[in-house]
């Protein structure tokens, strides 16, 4: 367990303090019950009532082993970058120690720790960036520069919990991010779900909404020719004309930022009435280089005459993966690809991260960088392995 711990660590940017006792009361009920009902019911498949009342054995021990396991929350312990760095550099250090390499390659674990402290020195060579979070259904974006945040919509939230509390906050914290503002695109609560928990933990950001957000006396308005500046970038919202009292899809707050050379559009859950809008009042405004696809990529969004209006070399949608709605439909990812627009999903790449450059811009998404060292090209979905 303590072998692995760096792994972990890497993989899930914290360590719990109870993996122990937690191992201690799972390991043998999967061993004694779980496994033995999943081998059963694969036996007795043939019986379908046999096997599924194997199967339904084997899912109620699951949800006897999970049940305590839920308050364990408390004993997660959240670890950033530097701390990865560190604990890194203190299992190398162990290794040199034991292995006595301080003493046969002096001149090369000198320059091992050089470059390593320079290394974690390096400034990041991007003017900013814009990161789509991997939350399933629902949509949670983070503009940030040298260390601040802008937050695009929350991510969803359910009885026990919000997918804030599970990835957003995760994520500023390993990049230890201070959030500065959050914006709500609409009043759906796949967008505005982790509201509470981010403020909870950011209590002086500022809320921008195009409606009166609950709780808030004096959020920012989200409408029509509200401009700003931060960081550097240029803010201007395009739409809504007004705010309203309930802002459904079609009252979405898209937002233009650009910093004179690159530009991004984000568009919450706008569908086809509001883009027409768009396209009516607002065609010059609206080219961009990178556009978040409206609605997850629902049919009712992403018209044709919207994507010639906007012309963005890279358009990225935010989508659970297996979702009810079969959210982003064929016929929309079609629309993109024809022309011409690279597409991205976060069902297929993970959180998609887009870099900008003084000059240029690059993608990369978390799948596709992992891939190399865990993923075959036989596993997962065929289209999606290319």
């Amino acid at each position: 367990m303590l072998l692995l711990m760096p792994l972990q660590i890497s993989l899930f940017h914290g360590v719990s303090l109870f993996s122990i006792p937690a191992n201690l009361w799972s390991v043998p009920l999967i061993s004694l019950l779980t496994v033995p009902c999943v081998l059963l019911a694969l036996a007795f498949t043939l019986l379908p009532t046999t096997a599924g009342v194997f199967w339904f054995m084997a899912d109620m021990s699951l949800t006897v082993v999970l049940l305590p396991l839920n308050q364990l929350k408390a004993g997660w312990l959240h670890t950033g970058a530097t701390s990865v760095a560190l604990g890194y550099g203190g299992w190398l250090a162990i290794l040199i120690w034991r292995f006595q390499w301080w003493r046969s390659y002096p001149i090369g674990i000198m320059v091992l720790c050089v470059n390593l402290v320079l290394f974690s020195h390096r400034r990041d060579e991007y003017h900013w960036r814009v990161d789509m979070l991997d939350i399933g259904h629902g949509l949670a974006m983070v503009i940030e520069r040298e260390g601040k945040a802008i937050i695009f919509d929350t991510g969803n939230r359910w009885s026990t919990g919000s997918m804030a509390a599970v990835v957003v906050l995760p994520y500023l914290r390993w990049r230890g991010i201070t959030v500065e503002q959050i914006i709500l695109s609409h009043d759906h609560q796949d967008h505005t779900g982790g509201l509470a928990e981010i403020q909870a933990i950011f209590p002086q950001v500022s809320v921008r909404a195009p409606f009166p957000v609950a709780g808030i006396v004096n959020s920012l308005p989200c409408k029509q020719g509200v401009t700003w500046q931060w960081q550097g970038l240029d803010f201007e919202v395009l739409w809504p004309k007004t705010e309203v009292i309930n802002a459904q899809n079609d009252d979405s707050c898209v937002i233009r930022i650009d910093d004179g050379k690159h530009s991004l559009l984000l568009t919450g859950d706008l569908e086809t009435q509001g883009e027409r809008h768009l396209i009516k009042h607002f065609r010059t405004k609206l080219a961009a280089t990178v556009l978040q696809v409206p609605h997850h990529g629902s049919n009712t969004s992403s018209t044709a005459p919207f994507l010639r209006a906007v012309k963005p070399e890279l358009a990225f949608a935010s989508a659970a993966r297996y979702n009810q709605w079969q959210l982003p439909t064929k016929k929309v990812i079609k629309r993109y690809q024809k022309n011409n627009i690279i597409w991205r999903e976060t069902s297929v790449s993970g959180q998609i991260s887009v870099y900008f450059y003084s000059d240029n811009w690059q993608v990369k998404s978390y799948r596709e960088q992992l891939m190399p060292r865990w993923y075959h090209q036989r596993f997962g979905v065929g289209g999606h392995n290319e």
